[in-house]
């Protein structure tokens, strides 16, 4: 396993923010990913204090910084962590250059809203797609003999 290239700052307070970090997390075998609650009333973290970044900003937005020190938020951290991961076809469904414009203008209802959405019983629905994406992208790489993605339990399907 190698030292982790990218920090997630995410609200574990959330359902639905911990089903699908959660699930991504289960696919993440080579450790890319350092994942930090920062729903703590109390958070705090220096090199976001550094950039200028506080609890706040991170409450409402997804934010992750990579390893040569860059800050991504909100749609751009979805992309550039599922990328980190691997799972190409979810970094490329939120970067998609038709499509971006449409996450972006959405998101920030979606994160304001996010704990009411997640008694929607979405979390279910984001937990087994990423999972099934992680599927995806685990089998492309064994086609190719780089098998390095976990496989997650069959009962996920």
């Amino acid at each position: 396993m190698s030292a982790p290239t990218m920090v997630v700052y995410y609200d574990a307070s959330c359902p639905l923010c911990r089903a699908e970090i959660g699930a991504l997390s289960q696919t993440d075998a080579g450790g890319v990913l350092r994942l930090v609650d920062c729903s703590a009333p109390d958070f705090e973290d220096a090199a976001a204090r550094a950039a200028g970044i506080d609890r706040t900003a991170m409450m409402a937005a997804l934010h992750a910084r990579d390893a040569a020190g860059r800050w991504h938020v909100g749609v751009d951290a979805f992309e550039a962590m599922y990328r980190a991961v691997g799972i190409e076809s979810v970094a490329r469904l939120w970067g998609h250059p038709w499509l971006k414009p449409l996450w972006v203008w959405v998101y920030p209802w979606i994160a304001r809203h996010r704990q009411r959405l997640s008694r929607l019983g979405l979390t279910g629905l984001f937990e087994r797609w990423v999972r099934r994406e992680a599927r995806r992208a685990a089998a492309a790489r064994c086609r190719t003999q780089a098998c390095d993605l976990a496989k997650p339990g069959a009962d996920d399907a």
